[in-house]
Formats: structure tokens, C-alpha cells, sequence
């Protein structure tokens, strides 16, 4: 059960994080693509059809830094028009920072932000042209409680997963009633516990070990308690199925396993005489 419920959380890590992955490479996709589109607007009204848009670089998580291979012009009002459509069209988060800057120094030249609510849009300067100088425009998408859930839904969908799993097999263990494995593993002789894996009696709290055979021969007699068991049964059993010829090998290990058994006076091997030998528990 231990190691199903390993296997179990096992996988379902691999999918959260496969899931997760897929949906971080897919949002880098969709806002590299989207930059672009808006550097092939903005070249347009420059009326320039020639000079390209270099490669949209993502500098942060969901922040990307878009350049051109020329100077241009910037016109805010058409920037804003241009990245909002291109946004739009992409299925992008509406909540994100625009910084114009200076390729030399850095310097903002121009920015806004845009919040999803147009009474909360900060948009300064439209109508106020930027002259043509080279410039790189950075684009940054704010994260939202409704874009935390959408980029991370999956891992709280694979969490959800392995909680309900690992509920589920704890419930179903309780309903699960105990085999002979999850018993206890002795077997109660009178004031005695014989733990026949372990080879010992134990006492009062005081153990006492037991050879092979004599484990072997008190197993037999804790079957069949308060029973006569044949002298031949037992011979068979612990010497002869093995390869074994004894002679009064029997009768030396019950000599031992009496003395070991005095501490408790309710229990006692008796010699059935010319039949075998017959444990008696009171």
C-alpha cells in the first residue's frame, strides 16, 4: 500500500509540473509572438517596409524586451492602440506595465500602465510624439488573482489530486480489517508469548530463546493444544520430512522445552506413554 501511494503522488508531481510547464512555455510563446506583431505595426506607421524587428528577448518572467534594426518614431497614441490589439488578439492578461527606452543610456522615455478598467488605465502624453531615435520598448504583464489561478491552475489541480488520493487509501486502510500479518506475531501459551519468528519465549517480560527444533516442536504442540500428537507426527514433522533419521532426539528436546516452560505451572508436556505427547494449558 506504502509503495502504491508513492507511485501514486509520484505521477501526480510529474503532472503538476508537466502541467505547469506547458503553461509557463505557452504564455513565453503567445507574448514573444505578440511583441513582434506590435514591431511590425509600429514599423509600418514609420512607412518603413524594410528594416526588421530583432528577436523579442523575455528578460523576466512575463516581461519582454522588444528592439528594431533602425531608428523610428514613436507616436504614443498609436503604441498604446498597437499593443492593446495585439494583446487582445493573443488572449494575453489585460494588466501590464509599457516603458519606452533609450538604447544608449536606458532612459525611460515613455510609459504607461494598463490595469483592465479603462477609469484605471494611466496613460500620459497621448499626442505627444517621441522623435526618431533608437529605442527598445519593455512590456511586462502584472500578475492578478484571476492570472495566478490561470498560470497556476494546474498545480493546484494536481495538489488537489494527490490530497483526494492519499484521503481516499488512508479511509479505505481503516475499512480494511486486519490480516494474520498485521495481528500481533506470537502465539499466547498460558502466561507465555511464543514468538516462533523471533525463536523465544517470552515472560513477564523475560525472554528466553529457543534452538530450531525446539521452535519447530512447541509450533506443533501450539496448534494442537490440550491434544495428543502422535510420536511418529512429530518425528516426521521436525526430523524425518528434512532427511533426518533420530533416535530419542524427540524426547531431549521436550526434556528441554519442560524446563523452559516451569515458569508457568498452569502449563506442562505430558508423555501419552507408547502414543506421543499432548501439551496441557489450564
Amino acid at each position: 500500500m506504502a509503495k502504491f501511494i508513492r507511485q501514486l503522488i509520484y505521477l501526480g508531481i510529474l503532472f503538476t509540473l508537466g502541467c505547469s510547464s506547458v503553461s509557463d512555455d505557452n504564455f513565453s510563446e503567445k507574448g514573444k509572438l505578440a511583441m513582434r506583431d506590435v514591431g511590425h505595426n509600429l514599423l509600418l506607421s514609420n512607412y518603413d517596409h524594410t528594416s526588421i524587428v530583432l528577436p523579442v528577448i523575455e528578460i523576466a518572467p512575463k516581461k519582454f524586451s522588444l528592439s528594431f534594426e533602425d531608428n523610428l518614431e514613436i507616436y504614443p497614441d498609436t503604441l498604446v492602440h498597437t499593443i492593446q490589439e495585439s494583446i487582445l488578439k493573443s488572449k494575453l492578461p489585460q494588466k501590464y506595465l509599457v516603458e519606452v527606452l533609450h538604447c544608449d543610456n536606458g532612459v525611460v522615455a515613455y510609459s504607461y500602465e494598463m490595469n483592465g478598467d479603462v477609469d484605471e488605465n494611466i496613460i500620459p502624453c497621448l499626442g505627444r510624439n517621441l522623435p526618431k531615435n533608437c529605442y527598445s520598448i519593455h512590456l511586462k504583464f502584472k500578475e492578478s488573482s484571476d492570472s495566478q489561478f490561470y498560470n497556476k491552475g494546474p498545480i493546484y489541480i494536481g495538489l488537489a489530486f494527490l490530497g483526494l488520493t492519499v484521503f481516499f487509501l488512508y479511509r479505505r486502510s481503516e475499512d480494511i480489517p486486519p490480516t494474520n500479518s498485521d495481528k500481533a506475531n506470537f502465539v499466547r501459551l498460558g502466561k507465555f508469548k511464543f514468538y516462533g519468528l523471533e525463536h523465544k519465549l517470552e515472560h513477564d517480560g523475560i525472554e528466553i530463546k529457543l534452538s530450531n527444533k525446539e521452535c519447530e516442536l512447541i509450533q506443533l504442540f501450539s496448534a494442537m493444544p490440550n491434544q495428543i500428537i502422535p510420536r511418529e507426527t512429530l518425528v516426521k514433522k521436525v526430523w524425518e520430512d528434512k532427511g533426518v533419521i533420530v533416535g530419542r532426539s524427540l524426547d531431549t528436546y521436550v526434556s528441554k522445552i519442560r524446563k523452559k516452560l516451569k515458569l508457568d505451572p498452569e502449563i506442562k508436556i505430558t508423555n501419552v506413554h507408547g502414543v506421543g505427547y499432548m501439551l496441557e494449558i489450564e
